[in-house]
């Protein structure tokens, strides 16, 4: 059966894989042209992605992505490691304060891939590339639905060119644009509406090389060295070949702190920052990009692949075209890469009809809806915190909901147990990790028991950042170089 997938970058690379093995002839239509060739660390160098300007910055993929390579593409995973990307143990950072430390079981699901996204997905497209049924198209734009005489059933594509490719299956990959939107739109399909909640945030990330081996200082969260503090969040996520990633937060209309745009006020801003700066120290490293900016998307669940939308048969979507969540919680590509393969299941000897359309939506909400509520609702909170130490922005004018957490314990609260319970704390990255939804973790009654037991903690264990002044002062002191 003929499938078109729109978009070739890691969503519908992942997805013109899963259909290949699910019997699909597959047609990958991209609008920008292919990586160039050669060695790996040479093409990623010369790669320029001015369509996916996430690209350049930090990127992770959580034990969900990992448990999806392993079990689905296990020839990538294996080519990934290979290439120098690592395989990370997350309970290697079971905190200090919890006293029993003794491998449990589901301790192994606990990992994560440290990658650049370059170089994940420049083999992603190298090993998609080589399969006999898919073909890969560049410098194709998509202009639009060939759809049937009553407007319900997909038969192809409209290029720019003035084409029409036939196919039964089309797959939305191209990213935040999610161009179905405007597609259905124009075809005088009604579209659902979306569900937005804002970010509120804006990045600045850097890449680098450690001189040396080993690791310069730990990893407090397993895969990242990373905090969030009441007026800013950095974070710092190992990839592939000693290279690292690091990554300063602030609000969004921050004017205050523009010029972490600058490396010197960057690298002074992060080397103050817990469980960073030995990473940064004269001779441990050297940059490996310039400081690269990006003003945080909001949180985005796509109206048009939830139940809400009435199912045009044979269009799906997949990726940010589906759903976007704050880069903050690098959920993005690993819930992509799960999205892709569950989705050709669904479409295994599926006919492309009304009813598979809606088994879509259900499983899109499925993938997506858990966590676009979790960070639109971790958003709003922190959003508030850091209007009310920074006064920038604008803090939400009643409570948010707080679908990850109910009517149980407080985030604060559930922070601090984790610190001393293992029980708590494996509960919370298996969230951050994808591997449960918020509900089914921290509404279970012993994990609420426990939080509710765990003792507080002394603040003078915890790491402290820089205050707002002082943090502003760094910036304003940093030298340009």
């Amino acid at each position: 059966m003929p499938a078109i997938v729109v978009g070739g970058s890691v969503a519908g690379l992942a997805t013109a894989l899963a259909l290949s093995g699910a019997g699909y002839e597959v047609r990958v239509l991209e609008r920008s042209a292919a990586p160039p060739e050669g060695p790996v660390e040479q093409a990623v160098r010369a790669w320029h992605r001015p369509t996916v300007p996430q690209a350049v910055h930090s990127h992770s993929l959580t034990s969900i992505g990992v448990r999806t390579l392993r079990r689905r593409a296990p020839r990538l995973f294996d080519a990934l490691l290979a290439a120098g990307a690592e395989l990370l143990d997350l309970i290697e950072a079971l905190p200090p304060l919890v006293e029993d430390r003794a491998r449990e079981v589901g301790d192994d699901d606990l990992v994560a891939l440290a990658c650049r996204r370059t170089v994940l997905e420049l083999l992603l497209y190298r090993f998609v590339r080589d399969l006999p049924q898919v073909r890969l198209e560049h410098g194709t734009v998509v202009r639009g639905l060939a759809l049937d005489s009553a407007g319900e059933r997909v038969r192809g594509v409209h290029t720019a060119d003035g084409e029409v490719l036939p196919a039964s299956v089309v797959i939305d990959a191209t990213g935040r644009r999610a161009a179905s939107r405007d597609w259905l739109a124009s075809a005088g399909v009604p579209v659902a509406e979306d569900l937005v909640g804002p970010s509120a945030l804006t990045g600045y990330s850097r890449q680098y090389r450690l001189r040396g081996g080993g690791r310069p200082g730990p990893l407090n969260r397993g895969n990242a060295a990373a905090g969030v503090w009441d007026h800013y969040a950095a974070a710092l996520h190992p990839a592939d070949n000693r290279t690292f990633a690091v990554a300063v937060m602030v609000p969004t209309g921050d004017r205050a702190t523009a010029r972490l745009r600058e490396p010197g006020a960057f690298a002074a801003a992060a080397r103050a920052t817990p469980g960073i700066g030995a990473w940064l120290a004269p001779g441990v490293s050297d940059p490996l990009t310039p400081v690269n900016v990006i003003t945080c998307p909001p949180n985005t669940l796509r109206g048009t692949v939830t139940t809400r939308q009435r199912p045009v048969a044979g269009l799906f979507a997949v990726g940010d075209a589906a759903c976007v969540t704050n880069p903050l919680y690098g959920r993005g590509l690993s819930l992509a890469l799960d999205h892709a393969f569950r989705l050709a299941d669904l479409l295994t000897d599926a006919v492309p009809d009304l009813a598979l359309g809606q088994a879509a939506g259900r499983l899109a909400e499925q993938c997506y809806a858990p966590w676009y509520a979790f960070a639109a609702s971790e958003d709003a909170q922190r959003a508030a915190q850091w209007q009310a130490a920074t006064g920038v922005g604008r803090a939400p004018a009643q409570p948010q909901p707080q679908p990850q957490h109910g009517n149980g314990p407080s985030p604060a609260r559930v922070r601090a147990a984790s610190l001393t319970d293992g029980l708590v704390w494996r509960s919370v990255v298996r969230v951050v990790m994808g591997l449960s939804t918020p509900a089914a973790a921290f509404g279970d009654e012993k994990f609420r028991a426990r939080v509710e037991q765990a003792p507080p903690i002394d603040p003078a264990l915890l790491p402290a950042a820089p205050d707002r002044d002082a943090f502003l002062h760094l910036i304003a002191a940093a030298e340009g170089a």
